[in-house]
């Protein structure tokens, strides 16, 4: 892959840290703001939010900017709000820090994936952008357990403090290694032409499909250090170790969810939707086990990044050229808000007395809901196939 996706590997890594560094960290936060821990997980949902608004806006604002310097002015933005989050004096501080911060995550990743599909061969595009999102799969692998075991050990404010400095980190990677003329040759579309986006069926099928395929995940990973120890039955000081082995899951999920899609974008969005609501059932049945409550975990992180790239792919192909770029950012504003629709069914869930235990099969029905959309939208290309294969005489 050239320089320049993995330079952006490394911006994602910083994301993905921040994004996913409270759940590990929960306990902490709740006992430190006296609240309770469905609302310790509101931040949660407070940043999905603040993606899934500031993606479009920011990704508009910016259009006309070169590309290079979109990037380095979410990454400062993106080190601002972490380091407002590790000096929040309240709750209500707190919660407006992880808003200011989540403002970069929707355009990074959203600018992001159309400067890596258009660095590489047609047929790799799903590839590319899987690399870029490994970013992620590392973060979960490497940043969130460490960010975990870090809290714990100084406490969860050093743990953001961490994370402001990985922002620094990747500000400089992302300046030095993407090239400062990429996506710059391109004339932005007509406004109106780049809106028009949001009428188009097949890209607003993508985008819900995104919203509850992905956003099931997050009924069960947004509680998933209560889970471990009040359901499961481990230390605080295992979360961070089985962590790990979520992330390692995550990361040959991503990989494996771009080469199923460069292979065939419409199977893998029903093997790997379909599949992550299988092993969301199966958890269900074995999470007061330790041994499988593990294995699952691991199979889980493949089942869940593998829809991805499938899903990024799906809405960019349905944009079409002129609105690709909007329609990347909205994505991933999607797969935030589905972060925010599952943390919060999650919250109810546990808030209306049914427990950790049916967190699980929340989430698979979330999920099921992104499977059935994906068979509609599938469904609705057959017209168009046909009519190309068989055109008027």
């Amino acid at each position: 892959m050239p320089a320049a996706v993995l330079a952006l590997t490394a911006g994602a890594f910083g994301i993905g840290t921040t994004e996913f560094l409270i759940m590990g960290l929960l306990l902490q936060v709740a006992a430190d703001m006296q609240v309770s821990v469905s609302t310790a997980g509101l931040p949660i949902s407070g940043y999905a939010l603040g993606v899934f608004v500031g993606a479009p806006i920011l990704t508009l604002a910016t259009r006309r900017m070169p590309r290079k310097t979109v990037l380095l002015a979410m990454m400062a933005i993106f080190t601002l709000g972490n380091a407002a989050c590790a000096l929040a004096p309240s709750y209500g501080l707190l919660m407006a820090a992880r808003i200011l911060t989540s403002l970069a995550h929707g355009t990074f990743f959203g600018v992001g994936s159309v400067v890596a599909a258009s660095l590489v061969a047609e047929d790799k595009r799903a590839s590319a952008i899987a690399t870029m999102f490994i970013g992620l799969t590392v973060a979960t692998l490497l940043g969130v357990p460490f960010g975990a075991w870090f809290g714990l050990m100084l406490g969860w404010r050093a743990a953001f403090w961490a994370v402001a400095v990985i922002g620094v980190i990747a500000f400089v990677v992302v300046a030095v290694l993407v090239p400062g003329h990429v996506g710059n040759s391109d004339k932005p579309a007509p406004l109106r032409d780049e809106l028009a986006v949001l009428g188009r069926p097949q890209v607003l099928l993508g985008l819900a499909m995104t919203v509850f395929g992905f956003g099931g995940l997050f009924a069960v990973f947004t509680y998933v250090q209560p889970i471990l120890t009040r359901l499961t039955g481990f230390s605080d000081a295992a979360v961070s170790p089985i962590l790990l082995v979520f992330g390692a899951g995550l990361a040959i999920g991503n990989v494996a969810g771009g080469r199923l899609a460069d292979k065939g974008l419409a199977r893998a969005l029903l093997v790997t939707l379909g599949s992550l609501a299988v092993v969301l059932v199966v958890l269900a049945a074995v999470v007061s086990i330790k041994a499988l409550a593990v294995a699952l975990l691991f199979v889980l992180g493949i089942a869940a990044f593998a829809t991805v790239a499938p899903l990024q792919l799906r809405v960019l192909e349905a944009a079409g050229v002129e609105g690709r770029t909007l329609a990347s950012s909205l994505n991933i504003a999607a797969f935030n808000l589905g972060n925010a629709l599952g943390a919060w069914a999650g919250g109810v869930t546990i808030d209306r007395g049914l427990g950790l235990s049916a967190l699980p099969l929340v989430a698979a029905v979330i999920t099921a809901v992104g499977l059935l959309l994906a068979l509609w939208s599938l469904r609705l290309d057959r017209p168009a196939a046909l009519a190309a294969q068989c055109p008027a005489q």
